[in-house]
């Protein structure tokens, strides 16, 4: 059948020349389809990072997210400290979860919106005033944070320990311990700042920025507290129909807004190594269909990244160009490219600027 397979191609490449997606090699009798990828949309971003043996990956996208923010807004290029939002949503998920008396979730994982929740108490800090690395460390790995932290913060919540509000001296020196004591005061391109003052040079506003999705078990075109585990804080989504959704993601890349996004990485069509994902597309991307999957519990909040572009393949298919935080050498130089109906099936939410919102879905919104 290769043959057969081959001589396809050559047809095709003959009357379409550049629009054949070609086999390069073939492991496992699987072939392995080689892409060319031509921008379309391109929003500045700094340099690929690299979250290591750390579940922050929704630190790391919307940490790229407002440093492209800045970019866009002030001009400037500011390398933020990922570690620190870090840090500050332990202290939020563990007010919550004892708050809660630990019925809520603590761990690792977040949402995108999780960073600018604790901006008003916390402030912001750049990366070379706090790096979370410690003892010479220059990986993160968290698995031994949490393993201390947890026990502990399950003991204050649990109400017959009668441990009361000491956590609040406890949990900060364990991260003291793992990731470094942020400092009060830092330089900073020769002046010097608190971390409220320096998000005050950032310009950044908490309140200029919304999740939008799309699904069929709340009525649409209003807010809701999306029902993920990733989402602790109980925060609100907008829901839009599926066309609407994607609709607002187009919008926002052409009028040079970054976006950051919210998907399932688990599925066969998303390959680390190449930095693909794709679905099939023989069915239409129904909003049942999409559903369906999430009810299924087989679309999952797996991964988030930074949507920083458009491009097209060879052939014209479309795709979105995704800033990711496995370190450059992990899919297409640390970038993943996801194609139009991956997302419309496979993303939870994003996250963008109110102002990158459609004219029209702003006006239904009342944003």
């Amino acid at each position: 059948m290769k043959h057969y397979y081959l001589i396809f191609c050559a047809v095709l490449s003959a009357l379409f020349p550049g629009c054949v997606k070609t086999n390069t090699r073939t492991t496992a009798n699987q072939p392995v389809i080689s892409y060319t990828f031509y921008p379309i949309v391109e929003i500045p971003a700094l340099p690929v990072s690299n979250q290591h043996a750390s579940g922050t990956c929704w630190a790391f996208s919307t940490t790229s997210f407002l440093e492209s923010e800045i970019l866009r807004i002030k001009g400037d290029s500011v390398d933020l400290s990922e570690m620190y939002f870090v840090r500050n949503a332990y202290i939020w998920k563990t007010r919550n979860f004892v708050m809660r008396q630990g019925t809520a979730r603590f761990s690792e994982g977040g949402c995108n919106h999780d960073p600018l929740i604790t901006l008003t108490e916390f402030g912001l800090m750049p990366q070379t005033a706090y790096t979370g690395h410690v003892n010479g460390d220059t990986i993160y790995d968290h698995r031994e944070l949490l393993e201390k932290m947890e026990p502990k913060v399950k003991a204050y919540a649990n109400p017959a320990n009668k441990l009361g509000p000491g956590w609040k001296g406890e949990v900060p020196v364990v991260l003291d311990e793992f990731i470094g004591k942020p400092p009060g005061t830092f330089s900073y391109a020769g002046n010097q700042y608190t971390p409220a003052g320096f998000l005050a040079y950032t310009q950044l506003r908490d309140n200029d920025y919304i999740n939008i999705t799309s699904f069929t078990h709340t009525p649409p075109d209003r807010p809701f507290i999306l029902n993920i585990p990733a989402n602790w804080a109980n925060e609100i989504y907008y829901n839009l129909s599926l066309e609407e959704y994607v609709a607002n993601i187009d919008h926002a890349l052409e009028a040079g807004y970054s976006l950051t996004i919210d998907i399932d990485v688990s599925e066969s069509g998303f390959s680390f190594g190449r930095g693909i994902a794709v679905i099939s597309s023989g069915d239409t991307i129904t909003p049942e269909l999409r559903q369906s999957e999430f009810e299924n519990f087989n679309t999952t909040d797996d991964h988030n990244m930074h949507l920083v572009g458009k491009a097209k393949d060879q052939c014209g298919d479309i795709y979105y160009k995704c800033k990711n935080s496995w370190g450059p050498a992990s899919g297409k130089g640390g970038f993943f490219y996801l194609s139009v109906p991956y997302v419309k099936m496979k993303s939870i939410s994003v996250m963008l600027h109110k102002d990158a919102l459609t004219e029209a879905t702003k006006q239904k919104l009342r944003l």
